[in-house]
């Protein structure tokens, strides 16, 4: 990608991009796939015969095909090759997330160590602590967790109650608090655990070794799901910590949280769509296998608009999710350039993308809810028995919508942060908001027919993207510093910023695929199925919005602008979710 095509994090709101500098999964090389590849055999060889095991709590088990997992070199993928990895790039560590995301709760556990477990470390850490750590981590030796969440204290992180104080002789401090739903509790060897020191009003962060005394596990949780991950309580009492296992500075754990929240939004996004494949693959066999009225149940419409469906969101969410990887990737080699830490760049670049991390977490974990409910409905009444692995993926999806930040908090985000990162002077949201608001009368919104499929395409993308602005701008105007309050307002605008940046990231990767020779009709039928539900979608939730605002009056004007702007080319969804569906049961998996 070239550097003056690179976009800011948000900034998608208010520049195009053209489909050449975007980065699509079919443009892996074949290092990536075999690294894809041996995750792929290894959750196949060594996971999926004992998922009935893993579900009753064998927490010996978890253990041991992690540390396997970790001798194989899975750990490492991320790490780079001074402490004992293979130090891949962003994109291949998201590709490896997407396919142990088809792993249950194995695929929980595997990534709370390789990212939150590991990673505060490895970005945060000096270079005592991860020569210490990190080539332990990356090899399995070590298993290690994330302690931010307490009782008292889940989304408002900061208003924790763990304290950290110093000894009298300034060797070490003293940790007292008590940290729940903590992942990999049951067998973790280290911890990085988040604390006040004093009276200060903001979080340190740590590293604590399990062993040391004072530190009690808990009991594990019994779940609804992901019921082979050891989650626990943990309580401190007059835990000795060396003060040399400060990560970063004193009241920076805060930051620090915060930032590794955003690297594990990102990666859950990815996450999801392995998980969402293998519900996808499973219910294409079953119903080419299952027979009513002595027909397959794949030939009916109402299951072939489900499969369509789940493969036109995967695809969707897919094309978004390695459009911003690559990006980061891009952002990871020019703070290189100018910070000396390879770990605070790499952090820094991912934290960067905070509305396209928040929004791919909420795309992601709603797309693969939909897909795990779809899965269970088409097997019927068998996908409600245990017998089969989408009732397991049923219950194990519903987490992601909680994990990381809830979908409630990541929605907040991603309005507020847009709007900070406007004001911040990083884009000019506002500008051109007011812009397109002085001249709602003059707006050019008829789609033209005759024209290129790829700019009917993006000239509808042109009119969402004016059509999020208007609502940002007009909301932003009549609430000013209130906004913040009308979470319900603030939310119909994130649904609109999601839905216009999923939707553009699918038309690029469609039109790249084109550029390339590798695009056909298939493809295209996809592109039409989603922009045309967009339309429908983010019109609704701008009306939402806008009869949501005082002063009625002087938002008409406005909801006139909306109507046009919301208008998409008509299609005929069901031929194209026909053809869609076909193509998968034809090859009885998902092959798109």
């Amino acid at each position: 990608m070239e550097k003056e095509k690179k976009l800011k994090s948000g900034e998608f709101l208010v520049r195009d991009i053209s489909a050449k500098d975007v980065f699509i999964p079919e443009l892996f090389d074949e290092e990536q796939r075999m690294i894809a590849q041996s995750c792929k055999d290894f959750i196949e060889v060594e996971v999926y015969p004992h998922l009935d095991k893993l579900d009753k709590g064998d927490r010996e088990l978890m253990k041991e095909l992690l540390k396997k997992s970790g001798e194989l070199g899975l750990m490492g993928i991320s790490i780079p090759e001074q402490y004992g990895g293979f130090g891949q790039s962003f994109v291949t560590q998201m590709l490896a997330a997407e396919t142990i995301g088809a792993a249950y709760s194995f695929s929980v556990a595997f990534m709370a160590h390789c990212g939150i477990g590991t990673l505060p470390i490895m970005y945060y850490g000096n270079e005592e602590q991860r020569q210490r750590y990190i080539p332990q981590l990356a090899s399995g030796e070590l298993l290690g967790a994330y302690c931010l969440t307490e009782p008292g204290a889940g989304s408002d992180a900061n208003s924790g109650k763990s304290t950290a104080i110093p000894t009298a002789d300034g060797k070490h401090y003293v940790l007292n608090g008590q940290k729940m739903w903590i992942t990999n509790a049951g067998f973790c060897d280290t911890q990085v655990v988040f604390a006040k020191i004093e009276n200060d009003r903001i979080l340190s962060a740590f590293v604590v070794d399990t062993q040391m005394p004072g530190v009690v596990i808990g009991p594990d949780e019994h779940k609804m799901g992901i019921k082979g991950s050891s989650t626990a309580q943990i309580y401190y009492t007059d835990v000795m910590v060396p003060v040399e296992n400060m990560l970063g500075q004193r009241g920076e754990g805060f930051r620090i949280a915060l930032n590794i929240l955003h690297m594990g939004r990102m990666k859950l996004g990815a996450n999801v769509i392995g998980a969402a494949k293998k519900a996808i693959a499973d219910s294409i066999k079953y119903a080419n296998e299952r027979k009513q009225f002595c027909l397959p149940i794949a030939s009916f419409g109402a299951i072939q608009h489900k499969l369509a469906e789940m493969a036109i969101r995967i695809f969707a969410h897919e094309a978004a999710i390695y459009r911003v990887s690559s990006e980061i990737d891009y952002m990871i080699d020019e703070l290189k350039l100018t910070e000396p830490d390879y770990g605070r760049a790499v952090i820094e670049s991912i934290s960067h993308y905070a509305v396209e991390d928040a929004i791919l977490k909420v795309y992601g974990s709603e797309m693969l809810d939909y897909v795990a409910d779809e899965a269970v409905q088409i097997h019927g009444g068998m996908g409600y028995s245990s017998e089969v692995n989408v009732e397991r993926g049923y219950r194990d999806s519903r987490i992601n919508r909680i994990f990381e930040g809830t979908n409630e908090i990541n929605r907040l985000l991603i309005t507020d942060t847009a709007i900070k990162r406007a004001l911040k002077g990083d884009f000019d949201l506002f500008g051109k908001a007011e812009e397109i608001f002085n001249s709602m009368e003059a707006l050019q919104t008829n789609i033209s027919e005759g024209s290129d499929y790829f700019e009917v395409k993006n000239q509808a993308i042109g009119n969402f993207k004016k059509l999020a602005l208007l609502c940002v701008y007009v909301a932003n105007t009549q609430f000013a510093k209130k906004l913040a309050k009308e979470q319900e307002v603030v939310m119909n605008i994130a649904d609109i910023i999601a839905e216009v940046y999923v939707a553009e990231s699918l038309v690029l990767r469609v039109e790249k695929m084109e550029m390339l020779g590798m695009g056909n009709a298939l493809y295209k039928d996809i592109a039409d199925v989603f922009v045309f539900d967009t339309s429908k979608k983010i019109r609704n939730f701008a009306l939402d919005c806008l009869y949501s605002l005082p002063g009625q009056d002087s938002v008409i004007p406005v909801i006139d602008a909306i109507e046009k702007l919301a208008k998409s080319q008509g299609v005929n969804v069901k031929e194209a979710r026909r053809r869609i569906a076909e193509k998968i049961i034809s090859d009885n998996d998902y092959k798109i």
